[in-house]
């Protein structure tokens, strides 16, 4: 798979800008403030319909402007597809496939498969927990897009239940209450426990392909680690266990509801809910002890790019014959020290397609020469 035409228009620092790409390794080079990071940006938007570096869609849309568009064409599988987004300020954002109204944004996402390499990714070692949960469900979408539709039922569920948590905590509401509260218990062990099935076997899945990735990039630095700690395990000490293997839905499902009912006085005195999805962990290892507090920068820095080429490796492993997952490289290789640059190139040039942006080109190995182009405030040209 790889990108054949971006467009951006009223999308960032850019009013209308074009690019042709093609297979291999493409870079773009500019001083901070410039707008390369802006084109990766958006293609990694187009295809998550999330950003890796705000959390509102507002900053998106150029100044002056009422919204954004971002235009893909991709070829993969031996055909080329369009994909269009367009982003605005007020209302909801609209989807075209094929220059064909989507009913919802969500219905484009698998078209478009990137993976991301950003200095953001160093708060999936170092950051709170939602950090490692978003990575771990942005995954799950990238592979399965119809997991976008269990995540914003979940978020749909918990608002809900929050909001008679609170109600009840203030008035107790009766019998009616209890019983409401019973209808939204089921409906957060369902869509939460098909979530929760997921990621355990996810996280199944890229254990090895970490500790790979892992030792390939930084191999005197001793041996990574990954488990899942689940809120719904309340018979440790901490309330919060590792799982070593991935467990049915049948069992998740009885071990929610077992966790439901043991937390329910907690959660109408603090009007939240208290186990879920929504208050999990991915536990990062490094030497048996955890990655957070114990890895020096260096080697959370290998242990972020090892989750992402972990990620890249599983994708890559799903699309079989429709190609690579498109990589995406921003700003990384001025993070690394000479020899990990150097295993990272090593890592990654086989890809299909590979976008790099960069402030200085010489911090670009040589083994990713390719096609090059020259970022400007917001000007795009092809280097000679």
């Amino acid at each position: 798979m790889y990108v054949e035409r971006l467009e951006l228009i009223d999308y960032r620092s850019y009013a209308h800008a074009v690019l042709d790409l093609g297979p291999g390794v493409t870079v773009f080079v500019g001083s901070n403030g410039q707008g390369k990071t802006n084109l990766v940006e958006a293609l990694g938007y187009i295809a998550n319909l999330t950003s890796h570096r705000v959390a509102s869609d507002a900053p998106l849309v150029r100044e002056g402007a009422d919204r954004a568009f971002v235009r893909c064409s991709v070829m993969g599988d031996g055909r080329s597809l369009m994909a269009e987004l367009e982003i605005t300020l007020s209302g909801a954002n609209r989807a075209r496939l094929n220059g064909a109204p989507a009913t919802r944004p969500r219905e484009i996402l698998g078209l478009v498969r990137t993976v991301l390499f950003a200095p953001e990714d160093l708060a999936l070692v170092k950051g709170d927990p939602g950090e490692r949960r978003r990575f771990l469900d942005e995954l799950l979408i990238s592979r399965a897009p119809r997991m976008a539709g269990v995540r914003a039922d979940l978020d749909r569920v918990l608002k809900q239940r929050n909001a008679l948590l609170k109600s009840m905590r203030t008035s107790r509401g009766g019998e009616h209450a209890d019983s409401t509260l019973q209808v939204w218990d089921d409906q957060l062990v369902d869509v939460g426990s098909q979530l929760l099935a997921a990621r355990w076997a996810l996280i199944d899945e890229l254990r090895p392909a970490v500790e790979r990735a892992y030792i390939d990039l930084a191999p005197d630095s001793g041996t990574t680690d990954l488990q899942y700690r689940s809120s719904i395990d309340l018979d440790s000490e901490t309330s919060a266990t590792e799982l070593l293997s991935v467990p049915d839905l049948a069992s998740i499902r009885a071990r929610f509801s077992a966790a439901l009912t043991a937390m329910r006085k907690s959660e109408i005195e603090r009007g939240l809910t208290l186990v879920g999805p929504h208050r999990d962990d991915l536990f990062l290892g490094l030497r048996g002890l955890p990655a957070k507090g114990y890895a020096s920068h260096g080697e959370s820095w290998s242990i972020a790019l090892s989750l992402r080429l972990a990620s890249y490796e599983l994708m890559r492993a799903d699309l079989r014959s429709g190609g690579d997952p498109i990589l995406i490289l921003d700003d990384v290789f001025a993070e690394l020290d000479v020899s990990r640059r150097q295993r990272l190139a090593q890592a990654i040039v086989s890809a299909e397609q590979v976008l790099i942006t960069a402030a200085v080109a010489q911090d670009v190995p040589e083994v990713l020469s390719g096609e090059r182009f020259t970022v400007v405030r917001g000007d795009v040209s092809r280097s000679t």
